[in-house]
């Protein structure tokens, strides 16, 4: 019998377009003048992008986990922690409606983005339209 190969919808490839959204994200937000919804709505599915990017790392480390390569699935958690404490700490400051200190947070996750090349944006307003209700209705509805 053939080896079955899953060309589907993988982690890396989740993680990847996780990825793809944040880095085009922060070119939209850097050319920003000002904070307006559409500021507001981006910053929102940035938040969503990075909590992707977590779950994509969690079901990774799943699978090593399972096959008790403990070690490395702590590894690939650690390396990519930033991503959940930055989600949330620009989420908390969302909720308490802390504008001003966001562009700051986002500022220090520019490196982690910097290998990806944005020459054109393929992201457009339908990806973050409602993005910020849709966050603060989340979070609010978690236990």
């Amino acid at each position: 019998m053939a080896r079955v190969i899953h060309t589907g919808s993988t982690p890396a490839k989740k993680r990847n377009a996780h990825m793809r959204t944040c880095a085009e994200l922060l070119r939209l937000l850097s050319e920003k003048t000002h904070l307006d919804d559409e500021a507001k709505d981006m910053t929102a599915l940035f938040v969503f992008s990075l909590r992707g990017i977590y779950e994509t790392i969690e079901h990774s480390a799943d699978v090593w986990d399972e096959k008790s390569y403990w070690k490395r699935a702590e590894d690939l958690r650690n390396k990519w922690l930033w991503s959940k404490k930055a989600s949330d700490k620009i989420a908390s400051l969302i909720a308490e409606e802390a504008w001003h200190e966001i562009p700051n947070q986002i500022m220090e996750l520019f490196p982690r983005f910097g290998h990806i090349n944005v020459a054109t944006i393929t992201r457009d307003a339908d990806h973050w339209c409602g993005a910020l209700k849709a966050l603060l209705n989340h979070d609010n509805t978690k236990p």
